[in-house]
């Protein structure tokens, strides 16, 4: 398998039509874990349109992946890119059973973080994350994240207006 960047343990690469099975699966065997933070594409029409998403200007998806195996261990999105004086994105992600809680996350976010300010030129990261999503927050933190506010009513999850908490990450310096 080719990746865009590994750390030895974990890869990052993008996701393509092929992965629609195994993806799939994933999404519905992590349900349980997701809800109600998310609700990762879990049929073979929601896995298409994700992926017609992530292939345009202002979207970009990837997936993190067991480098010993091959297996598909959780995805991250970097959506609203907007390049010029900003050069931000938002980022999301999610791991999948049986990864949860073995560190393929939080190693495939940095990895995606560390493509996103290198290869995509961008300079900030946003991730809005749900006040009682703790294990979120704790990989957000561990990576450097910075909690920036709070925005009541924020993003329509699960059948409702949820608040979330900005949390968010500048590429260090140049030189």
């Amino acid at each position: 398998m080719r990746y865009l960047r590994t750390d030895g343990r974990v890869g990052i690469r993008r996701p393509r039509p092929a992965d629609e099975a195994e993806f799939v699966a994933a999404a519905r065997r992590s349900r349980d874990l997701h809800h109600p933070w998310l609700s990762a594409p879990d049929d073979a029409e929601r896995f298409a349109a994700y992926l017609r998403k992530i292939r345009g200007r202002h979207d970009s998806g990837y997936l993190f992946c067991d480098v010993a195996t091959g297996e598909i261990a959780g995805y991250a999105n970097i959506s609203g890119i907007v390049m010029g004086a900003l050069r931000g994105g938002y980022l999301g992600y999610a791991a999948f059973r049986p990864y949860a809680g073995t560190g393929h996350a939080s190693a495939g976010v940095r990895l995606v973080v560390a493509h996103a300010f290198t290869a995509l030129g961008l300079h900030r990261l946003e991730a809005n994350i749900q006040p009682g999503n703790e294990p979120s927050k704790r990989l957000a933190g561990r990576l450097g994240f910075r909690q920036e506010g709070y925005s009541p009513d924020y993003l329509f999850v699960d059948g409702a207006w949820r608040d979330h908490e900005r949390w968010a990450i500048t590429a260090p310096l140049p030189g």
